[in-house]
């Protein structure tokens, strides 16, 4: 049985595919197409059925958290949630936006439903953090913040020289976050942090004075 934490399962990346992140119907982040098999494997190996999952939130539209949704929803009809921002790329098939092009795919061909600031998915609220993209999100529960590529841990952020990415936004939103009370950092990419987020989010906030 893998590991869960506040209701939270993790399931790490390999290759360049973001982690991915399973609580209560919600499957956050999914990765790449590229990622099916190893994605159902590990559902299966934490206990969870792919049955029981109604809707993937996507943290961004970049296409190594959104590559799956497709395959998700055709076969087992998931629900998809963006913000605005970024769901436009996916509705446009910008593969320059998405990121799709990097991989050598396409943007994945969805419905997507809207999310916007103030949300709530559970215990779960969406906070808008433009940076990374410009329709960046995160999931916060008071505890826990699941972060997509806006933080990571050891005091790194998100890239923002992809289409939309805004340094000076990116700034806004570490600040944003960096106010918040977080015990666990679910990031997008690498390790995740038990018990001492706030030392991270301080550390990433302190840090982006190097951005530009």
């Amino acid at each position: 049985m893998m590991v869960k934490i506040d209701n939270i399962t993790p399931i790490i990346s390999r290759d360049f595919n973001s982690n991915t992140y399973i609580f209560n119907d919600i499957i956050v982040d999914p990765g790449s197409s590229l990622n099916i098999n190893y994605l159902l494997e590990n559902i299966k190996l934490a206990g969870l059925s792919i049955d029981n999952i109604n809707k993937i939130i996507n943290t961004h539209c970049h296409f190594d958290h959104t590559g799956a949704d497709e395959y998700l929803q055709k076969e087992f009809g998931l629900d998809v949630y963006l913000h605005p921002l970024d769901a436009d790329a996916i509705i446009r098939h910008d593969d320059e936006e998405t990121v799709a092009s990097h991989f050598a795919a396409s943007t994945p061909d969805i419905d997507v439903k809207i999310i916007e600031e103030g949300d709530k998915f559970y215990d779960f609220e969406v906070i808008h953090t433009p940076g990374h993209t410009h329709g960046s999100i995160c999931l916060y529960n008071g505890q826990s913040l699941i972060t997509g590529d806006t933080v990571f841990s050891e005091g790194s952020f998100g890239r923002t020289d992809f289409k939309t990415g805004s340094s000076i936004d990116l700034k806004k939103s570490l600040k944003k976050l960096n106010e918040l009370d977080v015990s666990n950092l679910f990031t997008g990419h690498g390790p995740y942090v038990e018990s001492n987020g706030n030392q991270y989010l301080a550390l990433s906030y302190k840090n982006s004075s190097l951005l530009f």
